[in-house]
């Protein structure tokens, strides 16, 4: 028999609301589906009454723990379009900012993951190692979280040289404990049991369905818009790209650990390299065009699109984030797996929801019309009267009963 357990919108284990309905038979997932955008803030029509400078700080605001990649993917955008070359120092000083960025980022999935299948010790030990990069924010831009680092044309603040020392000392109290990570999670029975095999996805899956970042990469598929498409100064530093073969949970978390060695690497070679010199070339206007801009975000490829009509103001600004290449490969991982493990895959690709939810348009069946906001929010209520009555109804029938 057939049953569905829906999954959301609201879940103790779903920081943001996506609904996910799951098809069991027994204990064994054979069908998911999901909806998205139940929290839309519209990033991108906002940016259009904001000066470019000012997107910078609309787009940080994307996602807490991308509050980088979103920006450098704007500002190289901006560049593109204007074809400005930005200083050398900026380039480093941006790879700093982001490899410091993948680092908390791994490794704050990596104590979420471990919550999520009940090992606390993990969650408690990853967090406690992620306060050294999150302090590290802090003495670099004078905040922990949304940096505000970026501009297009190079960086707003620079790297003072005498923070170099505290950078690299703080990398060298943080690789052994990563060390200490991927010990634990590749000999540990407890995350093997709940993570070797679980949610497996083949390298033709992950590629059919345009996967990104470690989800792609833990299939096999080898692909890093760092090394793809050279970007800040990763052109200029000797790192590798971290693939797995087996496409399972298991491996993703094996690519997230050993890609915040090679981070750890990045960092020490910028700071090692840092070039004197100006940290901004000045863009006093942006001319009519189009522009793209990549950057690979911990999550995966983040792509910003822009295009000027001459204004101060951006007329379009698209953003995909790497969330929303991920969600397809749901529906290859999760057939023959078990309810228990509905949670940990869920979590494996480091979903950030409010950063793929969007409204353009809606389909009623007969006509697809635009709506303005006030509609919009006309529907929501007259969703919420619909499912209050509906609640009512049910408490009633509880009481008769």
């Amino acid at each position: 028999m057939r049953t569905t357990i829906p999954v959301g919108p609201y879940h103790p284990l779903i920081e943001e609301p996506e609904l996910f309905r799951v098809v069991v038979e027994g204990e064994r997932v054979v069908d998911i589906d999901w909806r998205t955008s139940y929290m839309h803030r519209g990033v991108e029509k906002i940016a259009e009454s904001k000066t470019y400078d000012q997107v910078v700080f609309l787009v940080e605001r994307i996602c807490g723990i991308c509050s980088t990649s979103h920006p450098i993917a704007f500002c190289n955008a901006v560049e593109d379009l204007v074809g400005v070359e930005i200083p050398e120092r900026a380039k480093y000083i941006r790879s700093i900012v982001a490899e410091l960025e993948r680092i908390h980022s791994h490794l704050l999935w990596l104590g979420l993951a471990g919550h999520y299948i009940g090992y606390h010790t993990v969650w408690m030990w990853a967090w406690r190692y992620r306060e050294l990069v999150c302090d590290l924010f802090e003495r670099i831009s004078g905040n922990r979280q949304s940096y505000a680092m970026l501009k297009p044309g190079g960086v707003r603040q620079d790297i003072k040289a005498s923070e170099y020392k505290g950078i690299v000392a703080a990398l060298d109290e943080l690789e052994p404990k990563v060390n200490m990570f991927i010990g634990a999670v590749m000999d540990d029975p407890v995350i093997l049991a709940r993570l070797r095999g679980v949610g497996k996805m083949s390298r033709e899956d992950a590629m059919s369905r345009c996967t990104v970042g470690p989800v792609a990469r833990s299939a096999g598929v080898d692909i890093d818009v760092r090394r793809d498409f050279p970007y800040a100064a990763y052109g200029n530093v000797d790192w590798n790209v971290i693939t797995q073969s087996d496409g399972d949970v298991m491996s993703m978390a094996v690519v997230r650990l050993l890609e915040t060695l090679e981070s750890i690497k990045i960092i020490r070679q910028c700071v090692d390299q840092m070039p004197e010199g100006p940290i901004l070339t000045e863009i006093p206007e942006v001319p009519p065009g189009e522009g793209i801009g990549v950057e690979e975000a911990p999550r995966g490829e983040c792509f910003h699109y822009i295009r000027s009509d001459g204004n101060n103001c951006p007329y379009r600004l698209k953003v995909r984030a790497p969330t929303y290449a991920n969600l397809p490969s749901f529906r290859s991982r999760f057939k023959g797996e078990r309810v228990a493990d509905i949670m940990i895959i869920l979590a494996s690709i480091d979903p950030c929801y409010c950063c793929t939810n969007r409204v353009v348009r809606i389909d009623d069946g007969t006509s697809t019309r635009t709506l303005e906001e006030r509609q919009l929010l006309e529907l929501s209520w007259a969703r919420t009267r619909e499912l209050d009555a509906r609640h009512a109804h049910r408490s009633r029938r509880l009481l008769e009963l």
